[in-house]
């Protein structure tokens, strides 16, 4: 999710709007630095794809070494795969996820018992349709490597603009939002269970007097906190998001692995294990407390300067 909670009321007001760019852009910037971390989460998930465990070779282990295994076998560039559709997703989703949030809180609906979770998960399915042809492109540019690690299916784009062209041609517009289905509740509990939780856990580590007060390490420590439960509730559907939107199609455009979202998570849990619904969870989770708490400062800071602007013209 790709996934930043809409942040806290702050002593600034901007339009809805204005709000969507900021947003947007926040996001943007903090995916630069977690993308590494996306790249290898997607490997993982598709890692032994159908396969019960022990009969296929583990090519990734864990973080640290799945790291390396990506550096070694495509290049310090090869961390960044996908950058470029991570960060038109970005744009895309949380802009719109922003702006509905924004006109949400205007119109008071936040403040009802419940209003804040709802709206965030509303308003995150939003941007999840608006943004499913990015997350696809990503997906398949970021399972590409050499054959020697190659796992999962291999598309063999030549880049995004080529991804996309060559997904419209074989299969129509409808194509462009293949595997959405799964995508929408993705972001919907994520951002459910995100907002429910870290505005409690940053309460419970200010009142541990763990960091001096005002400390940007409050907010870090929260999201690290809010994002175990962020994490073990996500995780399963990233897990079946991302096989729905990599699985091969046949001419028809349909999913030659998987019929759909309950389809994927039943095959998973049969021949894979339930536990495999859990795949990628390590690089998952130290993703979401940095870009949550990146995506919220890149965001304040630039609210502020674009609010002192408004008053002051400076």
């Amino acid at each position: 999710m790709e996934r930043a909670r809409p942040p806290p009321a702050v002593p600034v007001s901007v339009s809805p709007p204005v709000d969507l760019v900021l947003g947007a852009t926040a996001c943007c910037l903090a995916c630069v630095f977690t993308n590494p971390l996306e790249v290898v989460k997607t490997r993982l998930q598709l890692q032994g794809e159908l396969r019960p465990r022990g009969t296929y070779r583990r090519r990734y282990r864990g973080v640290l070494q799945a790291l390396g295994a990506v550096r070694r076998a495509d290049g310090l560039r090869g961390l960044q795969k996908g950058l470029a559709a991570g960060l038109l997703y970005q744009g895309l989703m949380n802009g719109v996820r922003f702006y509905c949030y924004s006109h949400a809180e205007d119109r008071g609906l936040t403040q009802r018992p419940g209003g804040t979770v709802a709206a965030g998960a509303i308003a995150g399915a939003l941007g999840a349709f608006v943004g499913s042809p990015a997350y696809l492109v990503k997906t398949h540019l970021q399972a590409q490597t050499v054959a020697a690690m190659a796992v999962g299916h291999q598309h063999n784009h030549q880049g995004v603009s080529s991804a996309f062209e060559t997904i419209y041609r074989k299969q129509g517009l409808v194509g462009l939002w293949r595997g959405v289905n799964g995508a929408v509740p993705r972001v919907m509990v994520g951002s459910a269970v995100q907002l429910a939780t870290f505005a409690s856990a940053k309460e419970w580590v200010e009142t541990l007097k763990w960091f001096t007060e005002g400390s940007w390490m409050v907010a870090l420590a929260g999201g690290m906190i809010s994002s175990v439960a962020v994490a073990v509730a996500m995780t399963p559907f990233d897990v079946v998001s991302t096989r729905l939107y990599n699985q091969p199609v046949d001419e028809r455009g349909m999913g030659k692995h998987y019929r759909g979202f309950l389809d994927c998570f039943v095959q998973i849990s049969r021949k894979e294990g339930v536990l495999a619904l859990y795949k990628g969870i390590g690089p998952a989770y130290l993703r979401l407390g940095p870009h949550t708490i990146l995506s919220l400062l890149f965001w304040d800071e630039l609210r502020k300067l674009t609010y002192r602007h408004q008053q002051h013209g400076v």
